[in-house]
């Protein structure tokens, strides 16, 4: 049996200059605090509040993914989303990323696995979503993803 996918939402990253924790046993830990964004799909859209941030470790060229955010749903759903992934090669996503620029999507490797917790008797379902998804470069240099659950 084939999975099939179901887009869920887009999301739109706005990140801060992300703070240098140097070395590490496993790599150069960066911390990129989010300060704010918006997700918007089929049944489900709105704010993602500036309270999470991405821990990310860069070994080399590849950089592992570790984001812990906030989304507040339109209708006033409180959605813990945390996501893994890579992102390789790092160094040319990132010299878009300052310029403002959008690399070409053949050019990069940008996978993340969403998981999401909440309270909202209309979101329970997200619970139990096991999600991908797919990274890029958004407007002046955020972070976009393209959310898909699999059904």
């Amino acid at each position: 049996m084939e999975p099939r996918f179901q887009h869920l939402f887009d999301l739109w990253i706005e990140v801060d200059r992300p703070q240098d924790v140097g070395e590490v046993p496993r790599g150069h830990r960066f911390i990129g605090p989010v300060t704010g964004g918006r997700f918007e799909g089929p049944g489900l859209r709105g704010q993602v509040l500036p309270v999470g941030a991405d821990w990310f470790l860069l070994r080399g060229e590849v950089a592992e993914i570790d984001v812990r955010l906030a989304l507040r749903s339109d209708d006033g759903a409180l959605i813990y989303m945390t996501y893994g992934g890579v992102l390789r090669p790092f160094s040319t996503v990132v010299q878009h990323m300052v310029r403002g620029e959008q690399p070409p999507r053949d050019a990069y490797y940008w996978y993340i696995t969403p998981r999401f917790e909440t309270g909202h008797e209309a979101h329970q379902w997200l619970n139990q979503t096991v999600a991908v998804g797919v990274g890029g470069v958004g407007p002046r240099g955020s972070v976009y993803y393209r959310v898909y659950a699999l059904v």
